[in-house]
């Protein structure tokens, strides 16, 4: 009698189901003791022993499987593995007659293909080959048995997700996570933005800005710092710009005036504007600044020294003449909007004085040249100030002025009568409409403070130079700590609340890192070709200049946490609020030591964290 081919032995053994589930078990669990399998099978160890030896005798004998001498294991041999593939492919031969059809995220229909999961996985999550094909493996069956008409991208994603979370695989699940807003929730993001009278391209902004948030969570952010502020711990504000761009940014006007705007490193269809030859050439460039500053900055852009920097543009310029370029770029600027539909935030910094360290320095004047030195100005100094209030005034009276906001910068208390009767009207115009803001600069330390008007200040503290340390440098970012969170979980242990207080500095820290390193990347990607422009060989933005942020909040309702008292109710309430702040403040001078770690720490809050905090609490 003929003797049988090996191939004809092989066929017969995995054609029986048993035999096959053993092979498939092996595959996506590896290896199974006797006992292990058995149970898996659920197969009875009395009644059906016999039964599950001989299956296993003949995978055995067929090379199929084979003993682990130091388990006491049986594992898949590659012969068993190809036999595995040859089935697939035979059920996914007879399978396609009946069509398993995707809706792609490329709005296409395509073939199901269990390869494109295991690319996927490969790809996205780092996933070893092998593992990735078990679990496609996985999916594909259970895919099969939906019976669905047609399946869809994010359906494929979810089964596959589901197994990674059955198997413990949560690493690569978390990889896996497909950003996006539900169905429901883009629906009533069109309703409420449309209640509030927005336009269309908030609504896509929005709905981007909601994908950057879910990205720099779960792809950027370590789990504890994401954690953190999800639970309200920490606020990251404007966490959607969080690996983008900085917060505010505060320009020097002079390097445009000196060079002109290259607005085609930008746009290749904008048209670039020469050094100003005048006044309303001036205004121009400090409009297009705002205007191309606003893709590249999140909140606020600032012109510090405004009106000593303009002022010899405006010399021999009558009071009428001036006022009439001024109202033009103020209208102009009102009507400055980013793409949510936003009014540019812009302030001025405005001096009743040329600051003494300005004195002595050229004057950046007409067609870019030297115009002595800006000592020579302090009459037209003081003249633009007066205009720029008199016009706001005037403007408000039909329509509130809130763009922008002039930052009155009081350097002395021996004011001469000119002087003080400007800052009387600056003081009539604030009652009237908030603004504008005013800023003490008599102490010693803050004679080259430069301000924004969400009340952001940087020193020249960091290189001991007021050019490098308070122009074209920014507030990069910043973290809010919620105090009263700290308080309630050390549940009145004040070592217990210095330790939890240091781990949410910790966290603040490393989440300011993270975005410098974020932005420096966004810079030499040239995703910020406006700040990162070189000007006498270095980035617009001084980046190693930039200041990292950390506020805190509820100090008061953590005081009386702690104590049981209310904040200023005695001696010792008081004691432990300015502990905690110069904890903070320490902190952030230690953290200061590093390279390029400008880290600086105040009190205060927002509308986003007012909102989010009480609805997290405890």
């Amino acid at each position: 009698m003929p003797k049988t081919p090996i191939s004809i032995k092989i066929l017969k053994a995995v054609s029986s189901p048993t035999r096959l589930q053993i092979l498939n078990f092996l595959f996506e669990r590896g290896p199974l003791s006797y006992t292990e399998m058995m149970n898996i099978l659920r197969l009875n160890p009395t009644r059906d022993a016999g039964r599950f030896a001989y299956h296993l005798k003949t995978l055995l004998k067929t090379n199929l499987i084979e003993p682990d001498a130091e388990t006491k294991k049986y594992r898949l041999t590659d012969l068993g593995r190809m036999m595995l593939n040859v089935s697939d492919e035979i059920e996914e031969k007879a399978f396609r007659r009946k069509k398993m059809l995707v809706r792609t995220s490329r709005f296409s229909i395509e073939e199901f293909d269990r390869n494109k999961i295991v690319e996927s996985l490969i790809r996205e999550a780092g996933m070893p080959v092998d593992l990735a094909h078990k679990i496609a493996r996985a999916a594909e069956k259970r895919l099969q048995a939906f019976k669905a008409k047609y399946l869809t991208a994010p359906l494929i994603r979810e089964v596959v997700n589901s197994i990674l979370l059955e198997k413990r695989l949560e690493e690569y699940r978390h990889k896996l996570t497909r950003l996006g807003l539900p169905v429901h929730d883009v629906t009533n993001l069109i309703k409420l933005l449309s209640e509030q009278s927005k336009n269309v391209e908030t609504v896509h902004r929005a709905a981007g800005k909601a994908v950057m948030e879910e990205y720099t969570l779960l792809n950027v952010l370590p789990r504890d710092i994401a954690d953190a502020h999800t639970s309200g711990s920490l606020h990251l504000e404007n966490l959607a710009y969080w690996i983008l761009k900085p917060d505010i940014f505060m320009h020097d006007v002079r390097v445009f005036f000196k060079n002109g705007l290259n607005s085609e490193l930008f746009n290749v269809f904008s048209l670039s504007l020469p050094p100003p030859k005048n006044f309303g050439n001036a205004l121009a460039i400090l409009l297009n600044l705002t205007q191309m500053g606003l893709n590249e900055t999140i909140s606020e852009q600032c012109f510090d020294y405004f009106n000593v920097f303009l002022a010899p543009f405006i010399r021999d310029l009558s009071r009428e003449e001036i006022k009439s370029k001024l109202k033009d770029f103020l209208v102009s600027l009102n009507q400055t909007f980013n793409h949510e539909g936003e009014l540019a935030r812009v302030c001025f910094g405005i001096e009743l004085e040329v600051p003494d360290f300005l004195k002595a320095q050229q004057a950046v004047g007409k067609k870019g040249q030297t115009e002595g030195v800006y000592g020579d100005y302090g009459e037209e100094c003081l003249l633009l100030a007066s205009v720029l209030l008199e016009l706001m005034t005037e403007m408000n009276t039909r329509k509130p002025l809130f763009n922008p906001c002039p930052i009155i910068k009081i350097r002395s208390r021996n004011l001469n009568e000119e002087q003080k009767s400007l800052l009387l009207k600056a003081h009539a115009l604030a009652a009237e409409n908030g603004l504008p803001c005013f800023a003490n600069l008599c102490a010693k330390n803050r004679k080259y403070a430069s301000f924004a008007a969400n009340g952001f200040v940087v020193k020249a503290d960091w290189h001991g130079d007021w050019e490098l340390d308070t122009l074209r440098t920014s507030c990069l970012g910043n973290v809010v700590i919620n105090l009263p969170r700290i308080a309630y979980k050390a549940n009145g242990d004040l070592p217990v609340f210095w330790n939890l207080l240091n781990e949410q500095l910790e966290m603040a820290s490393r989440a300011l890192e993270i975005k410098y390193r974020m932005v420096r990347a966004r810079l030499n990607e040239g995703l910020l070709p406006f700040l990162s422009q070189k000007t006498d060989g270095d980035a617009y933005l001084r980046l190693g200049s930039t200041a990292r942020l950390i506020r805190y909040v509820g100090l008061n309702e953590t005081v009386n946490s702690l104590t049981g008292k209310n904040l200023f109710e005695d001696d010792e309430t008081l004691a432990l609020a300015e502990k905690i702040a110069s904890h903070i403040s320490r902190y952030a001078e230690k953290a200061s030591k590093k390279p390029e770690t400008r880290l600086l720490s105040t009190i205060g809050s927002n509308l986003d964290v007012a909102r989010r905090f009480p609805s997290k609490r405890r």
